[in-house]
């Protein structure tokens, strides 16, 4: 199977503008960050989120997610041991599990997915600006109505984010506007959904606002070119610095970046397709 070709998704293009040393060691040099319990309690929701619509609406019920969630997790596990090194003890596993059924349950008070019937669940989208940035995301749901208007609606499983710190949320939005608009047609609606508190963070995108958008995320790209250019990305201190799972080839905090994969540079810039 080849490669995929290099595109920027939403989360790259934030930890961009967050660390471009970051962003280097996880897209260049393809240093996975290691698992966490957050990042996988966020797998295993969304997975059960997304196969809690394989079955006929009477069937979607908290009964039937928390189902889901025990064979999703133990085919987690069945697949990455490793998992299980996240937990002290099989109470302390139980103990998380609880929070993920709590966190299921919560769903089941923000919409009645008996109503639902989405028109694509974890929906792979790539598409190519008019600047020749390739993008790429994956839309947890997209809900389509009669008249034929999209919603986009996206699954959050950590801590809604306070008016403050609503941008980045706000960016991921407008990236899925942008590949809709591309592929399709610009959604009338997005939704972030936060679990956990049961509050939804919405956004009604406008021709104009993705226009600017488009242009904003072109500025952004032309950054990481410079960089790959001069095969050079700055470290950058951030207030997630403490949870970076690269901290140890960082120079900030006394480690040793290693040399840069120059045939992975060739690669990202790619990136961008020149007609």
């Amino acid at each position: 199977m080849s490669e995929w070709k290099p595109a920027l998704s939403a989360s790259r293009a934030k930890e961009y503008e967050r660390c471009p040393l970051q962003y280097r060691l996880h897209v260049v040099d393809r240093i996975p960050e290691p698992p966490t319990r957050a990042t996988t309690m966020g797998t295993l929701i969304h997975s059960v989120l997304e196969h809690l619509f394989d079955v006929a609406p009477a069937e979607r019920t908290p009964e039937h997610a928390d189902s889901l969630a025990t064979t999703t997790w133990e085919q987690m596990r069945e697949k990455d041991p490793s998992l299980l090194t996240l937990f002290d003890s099989p109470q302390d596993q139980e103990s998380w599990m609880d929070q993920v059924r709590k966190i299921l349950k919560n769903y089941f008070s923000i919409e009645d997915p008996q109503w639902l019937q989405p028109a694509a669940r974890e929906q792979l989208i790539d598409a190519v600006t008019d600047e020749g940035v390739r993008i790429r995301g994956f839309i947890d749901r997209i809900d389509c109505a009669p008249d034929g208007a999209l919603r986009v609606v996206d699954y959050k499983t950590g801590k809604a984010p306070s008016p403050r710190f609503q941008e980045e949320a706000l960016f991921q939005m407008r990236f899925y506007a942008l590949l809709l608009q591309l592929t399709r047609r610009l959604p009338k609606r997005l939704q972030l959904v936060y679990l956990k508190a049961g509050q939804i963070l919405t956004l009604d995108p406008t021709p104009e606002a993705i226009a600017s958008f488009r242009l904003q995320l072109f500025d952004l790209w032309t950054r990481i070119e410079r960089d790959a250019q001069r095969a050079h990305f700055d470290p950058r201190r951030n207030p997630l610095c403490n949870w970076c799972g690269v901290q140890s080839m960082c120079p900030l905090f006394g480690g040793t970046t290693p040399p840069i994969p120059e045939e992975r540079i060739e690669w990202l810039l790619q990136t961008r397709v020149h007609t």
